[in-house]
């Protein structure tokens, strides 16, 4: 099997519901406008750089590595769902360690169905940036206990479609069973928390002074492929 052929079958993989990642971030998108965006944990889903100019991708996955290494492709896929030019780069790395990224570089950081990855990755969200997760191991319910984050908003899903709720917050994480586990619980229980209501993902703004780059940061210009 020849590597265009192997990587267009593994993101057919990837988009089994063919368009829901690409709907998922289009509502984001349109809520919480970004141009560089970091995703943790992204495997091969590479539908962000559908929606946004300038995505990083981390993964430590060999199968991520060899999907990113064949770049014609990648940037063939993404060239048949946008219009326009999107840069992107693919790191090889455990976003639980040490990644080689400025902090507050990114307007949004997306975590979904990964580890926890807020507190190693959350300093790469500008101040006013975001956050989008969803409750997998635990990762809202730490963005919940964390000082450096305030909820902005969920992502309700239904039928296919996203939309995004900005009011009412006060009715999420709130847990089945109270009182709000600890951090230190959280982790050691590895999962995530059990709440009252249960949207697809929430949104967590990156409190900050307004004077540390309160505006939208400048997409990159080229791809790098990067292993480590």
């Amino acid at each position: 099997m020849d590597e265009e052929t192997r990587s267009r079958r593994l993101w057919r993989e990837q988009d089994k519901h063919e368009g829901d990642r690409q709907r998922l971030f289009t509502a984001v998108s349109e809520a919480f406008p970004a141009n560089r965006v970091l995703y943790v944990g992204s495997f091969v889903d590479i539908a962000p750089s559908f929606v946004f100019d300038d995505v990083t991708y981390v993964d430590i996955d060999r199968r991520a590595s060899r999907f990113f290494d064949n770049a014609s492709t990648v940037d063939a896929i993404i060239r048949e769902h946008r219009a326009g030019e999107a840069h992107w780069r693919f790191i090889r790395a455990d976003y639980r360690g040490k990644l080689d990224l400025e902090p507050g570089s990114f307007d949004l950081v997306l975590s979904l169905y990964t580890g926890p990855a807020s507190d190693t990755c959350g300093q790469f969200v500008r101040p006013g940036g975001h956050f989008l997760a969803n409750s997998s191991h635990g990762e809202v319910a730490l963005l919940a206990l964390d000082e450096r984050f305030a909820l902005e908003a969920v992502v309700t899903s239904r039928t296919g479609s996203y939309g995004v709720k900005l009011t009412e917050l006060e009715d999420y994480l709130i847990p089945k069973r109270p009182p709000h586990p600890s951090r230190a619980e959280i982790l050691s229980q590895g999962r995530g928390i059990a709440y009252t209501r249960s949207p697809f993902a929430y949104v967590f703004r990156r409190i900050g002074r307004s004077a540390e780059r309160p505006h939208l940061l400048q997409p990159a210009t080229g791809r790098c492929v990067v292993k480590r």
